[in-house]
């Protein structure tokens, strides 16, 4: 199975200190004993009822890479009077998503708008970063990443876009956009607006995937799985998605080169990996069928990945399978039985496994005339959860199973029924 170094349950701050250039460190988390709470590939094994309040209002208004308009806001010599010769040039803010969140001032020209990087090219940069008021937090002579790919904060990804190769431009943006609401600690405070000095120093097409050598495509992929982790830890799932599903493609391109058997053994390593963080992220956004998907190509190829069992378990859980999701956790704990987190997972699934079967059998009961009461089971429960929901959904309630005040011996608990179900009645409990 798929073995690493950081597991959900134990993310720490530490990753917040990273610079640009090493928010991929492997350093970014803890590790743990438990193998299932263990392992960079993001096990987190919390409890998915404790939601994190607003975590996706940062990812609102986040346009697509491609779709950031390309015209930088100046107009052409043409289109513009004829200035006068002692007037002094006025450099204009670009209001790069017309929100006023992000924008761009030329500071010195570049070579022309055909010099423009384009995604998924490799750049090179000259970065100083620093708090609203002017304090540096950073300087980077030489900052190098795949445009378009989320390997730095969104500033840069969104502006290097409308730059001209040699440009030199200002760069004001909100927190949405750079370290936001987390900040990066110590540095940079929690909800911090930056201002971004940039020069484009150069731009070139990405190495070709076939031609990359074992340990280039394994380091490659590594990175992008890792940067996946960084937009995990901050809640960012759809950000965290995109950096999995690029490594991915790296590792499932085809290849000129012969791998040695080590290296293509890394490889599926790296595979599961991500998989097994992509199902976590798909997982945290309601994406089931993905995340089911995402699993099952984990458990091809390890059938005893005991983290692709539990997320799986916890996919069916989640639709409401809760007969196919007990079976699956039973696999995962006898891999690992004293994982409290195992144990915890499947009790509550037996109890709502338990329950569905009781609402369904009171039903089926119902549907076919069965003057019989209910089972001693369902009516013991009945007994100790009398009541009707507002919202329709059945709530148990106890009956007096006598016969004096029914009319034509009729079933009391069908008159039971008609007296306090509303119209728009559902036979299925509620999910905790």
């Amino acid at each position: 199975m798929a073995s690493g170094g950081e597991g959900l349950d134990d993310i720490s701050p530490d990753w917040a200190g990273a610079s640009l250039v090493d928010l991929t460190s492997p350093e970014l988390a803890k590790s743990n004993t438990s193998t299932l709470d263990s392992g960079e590939d993001f096990e987190v094994l919390d409890n998915d009822e404790e939601e994190e309040e607003g975590r996706d209002e940062d990812l609102i208004g986040l346009p697509p890479l491609e779709d950031v308009p390309r015209n930088d806001g100046r107009e052409t010599a043409a289109s513009q009077p004829p200035a006068p010769e002692d007037a002094e040039e006025t450099p204009e803010w670009v209001d790069v998503l017309g929100s006023g969140l992000l924008k761009k001032k030329v500071i010195v020209a570049g070579q022309g708008p055909e010099t423009r990087p384009v995604k998924s090219q490799d750049v090179t940069v000259r970065l100083k970063t620093m708090l609203q008021g002017g304090t540096v937090v950073e300087e980077n002579p030489s900052l190098t990443f795949t445009l378009g790919d989320c390997d730095v904060i969104q500033a840069l990804d969104l502006c290097i876009q409308l730059m001209e190769m040699g440009e030199t431009a200002l760069i004001i943006s909100d927190a949405k956009y750079c370290f936001g609401r987390q900040g990066r600690s110590p540095d940079i405070p929690p909800d911090s607006s930056l201002e971004l000095e940039v020069e484009l120093l150069s731009a070139q097409d990405a190495p070709d995937l076939e031609l990359l050598s074992g340990k280039e495509k394994i380091e490659l992929a590594n990175r992008k799985r890792e940067r996946g982790n960084f937009h995990y830890q901050r809640a960012d799932y759809v950000l965290a998605i995109n950096s999995y599903d690029i490594a991915l493609k790296i590792i499932g391109s085809s290849s000129k080169v012969d791998f040695t058997q080590e290296e293509e053994e890394a490889l599926v390593d790296v595979k599961m990996k991500c998989l097994n963080n992509l199902a976590a992220s798909q997982l945290k956004l309601d994406h089931y069928d993905a995340a089911l998907r995402s699993c099952n190509q984990v458990l091809e190829q390890q059938p005893d990945n005991i983290k692709a069992l539990f997320r799986k378990g916890k996919v069916l859980a989640q639709q409401g399978e809760y007969k196919e999701a007990i079976p699956i956790l039973k696999a995962a704990l006898k891999l690992e039985p004293s994982n409290k987190t195992i144990h915890t997972e499947l009790s509550k699934l037996a109890k709502k496994h338990a329950d569905q079967k009781c609402v369904e059998t009171e039903m089926y009961r119902k549907m076919l005339g069965n003057p019989s009461g209910p089972t001693a089971k369902c009516k013991d429960k009945s007994s100790r959860k009398a009541r009707v929901g507002q919202t329709g959904a059945v709530k148990h309630f106890s009956v007096k199973n006598s016969q004096s005040d029914v009319p034509n011996g009729e079933d009391p608990t069908s008159r039971m029924w008609r007296a306090v179900a509303p119209p728009t009645l559902v036979l299925h409990p509620k999910v905790d």
